[in-house]
């Protein structure tokens, strides 16, 4: 599937319009339903495969985001080889209590993989967190930006963002017949 294909067929089966509240706090008038395209085997293997020329690479884990970078990590390290670190919001309070499964991240290149990213705040905080446990982090790779350039937070805490589209460009995919 081209990128081209692939930002028609997203944009199809995720995008929604009405009145949602977003992860950052805002609101918004339109929507785009990431479980829709990472729920179809067809689109998240194509997801992944149009990321992988995106990968740093000297990337040694790929840190997926709860939630909905762990499909999309897991879909790039099956066509990659890289291993996955499955990267909790807030650590568990049994067994390990870690934020970070999977194998050890200390003094190793990890690349954050999210799903939609608007205003890069829970980015920036999983960062944070795996910094604190010792992971090198210079980049995260989004499926969607839709933050419209705002990516200030990103900047601050030395995160490079390499998205496979923006918003933008999945509209102007959904107004092609």
């Amino acid at each position: 599937m081209t990128k081209s294909e692939l930002a028609q067929s997203v944009f199809r089966v995720s995008h929604r319009t009405g009145h949602f509240k977003l992860r950052s706090g805002q609101t918004s008038s339109e929507y785009f339903d990431k479980y829709q395209f990472e729920s179809d085997p067809r689109l998240l293997r194509s997801i992944a495969e149009q990321l992988r020329p995106l990968l740093p690479s000297d990337t040694e884990l790929l840190g997926g985001l709860e939630m909905g970078g762990i499909p999309i990590a897991t879909a790039l390290s099956l066509l990659t080889g890289i291993p996955v670190v499955f990267v909790r919001k807030t650590p568990k309070d049994y067994g390990t209590c870690r934020f970070a499964e999977g194998p050890e991240i200390r003094g190793r290149r990890v690349t954050l993989i999210e799903d939609v990213i608007t205003t890069g705040g829970q980015v920036v905080l999983s960062a944070r967190d795996l910094r604190s446990d010792g992971a090198l982090i210079s980049t995260v790779l989004g499926v969607i930006d839709r933050s419209e350039g705002r990516t200030e937070k990103l900047k601050e805490a030395e995160l490079e963002l390499r998205a496979l589209f923006t918003m933008a460009e999945l509209k102007a995919a959904g107004a092609q017949p």
